[in-house]
């Protein structure tokens, strides 16, 4: 009983089921445009698709194996678009429409196809069955990379592999600054919306080149000139291009005139031109990106006149995801790479191919339909001449167009002739000659091994100063002769000769020495001797010719000079030192205190006091200066017990200065004697009587102009 209960209560449930869909499938939808779809259409709409395939050139496949949608919501269009790998002119997507409640436009420029409901009684099961019919095809007939496909429930255009929606919003004559709040105020399915930043080549090339219109995008570089950073979405304040360099970025931002200030034509004003967008088509390269002021140009005609902007969906923290947007992927069968390494003389070489998917057959020629081998390389038999084989990939019955494989068989070259160019004397750049019987000449420093110097039929040296040999090879496409062919250069060594300087004292005369010996000489005199006396200032040559082979010479230069005379600034006494300072002082001049014994050093020690004559000259003993100065000595002690040995304390030299006065002072400061030109020294005593051993102070002062000098000695008993 209470089984059959049960079927009972499960029937009744599953026929009002059926009573409940039956019901809204027969109730007309309500009439809703695109912008009211956002509304109905959430994150609770879900799209799923399969068919990642591979496909065979110029044929026709479908984009998808199976795809579904879950929906209760009203859904008024589909989009698909070949999101990235598009080309446009060979790619196109097409609809075989049967639906009279379906239509479909295809739009080449972005490569997008819409499906749109014709009226408000479309199911989405019309909608899944539209999407499986859907069909790629490609006019070329050897296409290559891969397309991939998107296929939304939403308008914004969806890029698989950033997993971020982007849309492009036409307001023309907005700013950079309106048109980045307008963004960050939009949504979609959930998702913050912000200018868009532009982080990979996908991106690049998919808002660049594939959206519907041209304008801003999140770069400035308003904050530092010319630093520009994204100013918006989850990569703001990151540097993706300095504005004075060229190319791109590996960011993938490319600048589309390539460099600044040069802006097209304009001089770009800093801190003007602060803001970003995609170029419109016909200004520099399609989907480049350039800069403007805040409000771009008011002349619609002008390509800075602001068209809209670019918005993108996703990366924004807290964002959720929704599954409004699936994807697909078809892989153009095709050879993708081939290699054929040439072959020298004769032999086999290793054909190599890879292929973007299936199988990869060799075949001996273009039209044989039996291949010679399979798989990814191919080794040949023993080749005498060029031979031009074949590959094809072929997957489940498809086969690409057969691509020619050249392998090339190169003569083994020979150096026919070399020239050798002749000796010189001392050093020089030469011009080597190389013939070679096929190919070029490859040039060495080596007989074997080394880097190649130079390669051609003519080879310029850098300056040689000694014997050098050269090797010629002979190199046909890499096929090498067998041996190299020396060159040699001989160099003969020029006599050893230094340039000099030499001090003539005038008016004397001075000895020139060519300064080798068994040579032949001619000098700028006329002379022929290894010596000569010249008794004038001035520069004189000398070409010394050796008598060995070649017979080479080499000039020397002698320079006969006067030097200056020492100019004596001041003498320094300190104590016993004495320094004699020079106005110009040179390492040549050497200096004495006694006229007679002279030494490098200009400093002297333990001088004797008094007045003395301070000498500097030339080494020579050219222009010789001197100038008085006096030592002054006080004795450290002295002994006033008339032994004839230091009875009295007396400053050695103070007769030099007529007006010095010595005062004596004992250890307390009291005054004890006075010294000057008529008292020249104190035999320890006041008043004739003596003192007692102690120390003493003096203080001398020579003048007027000069510093009191002080200083203390011993009496001593």
């Amino acid at each position: 009983m209470k089984t059959k209960f049960s079927c009972i209560y499960t029937l009744a449930i599953v026929l009002l089921c059926c009573n409940i869909f039956f019901a809204f499938k027969s109730a007309p939808l309500p009439k809703r445009e695109f912008k009211k779809t956002k509304k109905l259409l959430t994150a609770s709409s879900v799209i799923t698709a399969v068919g990642n395939q591979v496909y065979c050139p110029q044929s026709s496949i479908k984009i998808v194996t199976d795809a579904t949608i879950n929906s209760t919501e009203e859904i008024t269009a589909v989009y698909i678009q070949i999101s990235s790998g598009y080309v446009n002119g060979e790619d196109a997507l097409t609809f075989p429409n049967t639906n009279p409640n379906l239509t479909s436009s295809w739009n080449p420029d972005s490569g997008t196809l819409t499906i749109s409901r014709t009226n408000n009684s479309t199911t989405v099961f019309e909608f899944i069955a539209a999407i499986k019919t859907v069909e790629f095809r490609n006019s070329n007939p050897v296409p290559t990379g891969i397309r991939n496909f998107s296929i939304s429930l939403g308008q914004a255009n969806y890029l698989p592999s950033s997993k971020h929606y982007y849309q492009f919003v036409s307001s023309p004559g907005i700013s950079w600054g309106q048109a980045k709040r307008a963004a960050a105020a939009s949504n979609y399915f959930g998702l913050q919306g912000y200018l868009v930043t532009i982080t990979t080549l996908d991106e690049a090339i998919f808002v660049g080149e594939q959206l519907s219109g041209t304008g801003w995008i999140g770069g400035s570089d308003a904050r530092k000139e010319p630093y520009w950073i994204w100013e918006t979405g989850p990569e703001e304040g990151t540097q993706f291009w300095y504005g004075r360099q060229s190319g791109s970025t590996t960011t993938f931002a490319y600048w589309n005139n390539f460099k600044e200030p040069d802006n097209g034509g304009e001089i770009r004003l800093i801190g003007v031109e602060d803001y970003a967008y995609i170029a419109p088509p016909g200004d520099g390269q399609k989907g480049r990106w350039n800069d403007t002021s805040l409000y771009g140009s008011s002349d619609p005609t002008n390509v800075n006149y602001p068209r809209g902007y670019i918005v993108e969906y996703g990366g924004m923290p807290g964002d959720v995801y929704p599954q409004i947007s699936a994807s697909t992927s078809l892989t153009m069968l095709s050879i993708t790479e081939t290699k054929a390494p040439d072959i020298c003389g004769s032999g086999t070489t290793v054909l190599e191919a890879k292929s973007s998917a299936g199988t990869i057959n060799w075949y001996a020629d273009e039209t044989t339909t039996t291949a010679i081998a399979t798989g990814s390389n191919y080794t040949t038999p023993i080749l005498n001449a060029n031979k031009t084989y074949f590959v094809a990939a072929e997957y489940q019955g498809c086969s690409t167009k057969r691509t020619a494989v050249e392998v090339r068989v190169n003569i083994v070259p020979e150096v026919t002739s070399v020239s050798a160019p002749d000796p010189v004397c001392g050093s020089g750049i030469f011009f080597l000659e190389a013939t070679v019987s096929a190919g070029e000449a490859n040039w060495y420093d080596s007989k074997t091994g080394g880097s190649v110097l130079g390669t051609g039929a003519l080879f310029v040296t850098p300056n040689i100063s000694a014997n050098t040999i050269y090797y010629a090879e002979a190199n046909n496409n890499e096929c090498r002769s067998l041996a190299r062919t020396p060159v040699e250069i001989k160099i003969y060594p020029l006599p050893e000769v230094q340039n000099q300087e030499v001090v003539l004292c005038a008016p004397n005369s001075v000895t020139l020495d060519a300064g080798i010996n068994n040579m032949s000489y001619l000098w700028s005199t006329g002379e022929t001797t290894q010596k000569i006396t010249v008794s004038q200032l001035g520069t004189y040559f000398v070409d010394v010719t050796a008598p060995t082979a070649g017979n080479c010479s080499n000039r020397k230069t002698i320079k006969v000079i006067e030097l200056p005379a020492p100019e004596i600034q001041k003498i320094d006494v300190d104590n016993r030192t004495v320094t004699i300072v020079l106005n110009n002082p040179e390492s040549y001049f050497e200096y004495s205190i006694d006229g007679i014994n002279f030494q490098n050093t200009n400093v002297f020690h333990d001088a004797p006091g008094g007045s003395q004559t301070a000498y500097a000259r030339e080494k020579s003993g050219c222009k010789t200066a001197s100038k008085s100065f006096v030592v002054l000595l006080f004795p450290a002690f002295f002994t006033p017990n008339n032994d004839s040995y230091n009875d009295v304390w007396e400053v050695t030299g103070i007769e030099n200065y007529p007006e010095a006065q010595i005062t004596i002072f004992d250890r307390y400061g009291k005054f004890i004697a006075q010294l000057d030109a008529s008292k020249k020294y104190w035999d320890g005593t006041i008043n004739k009587v003596p003192l007692p051993a102690s120390d003493y102070w003096y203080a001398l002062k020579i003048d007027n102009e000069q510093p009191v000098i002080r200083g203390h000695f011993t009496l001593k008993r």
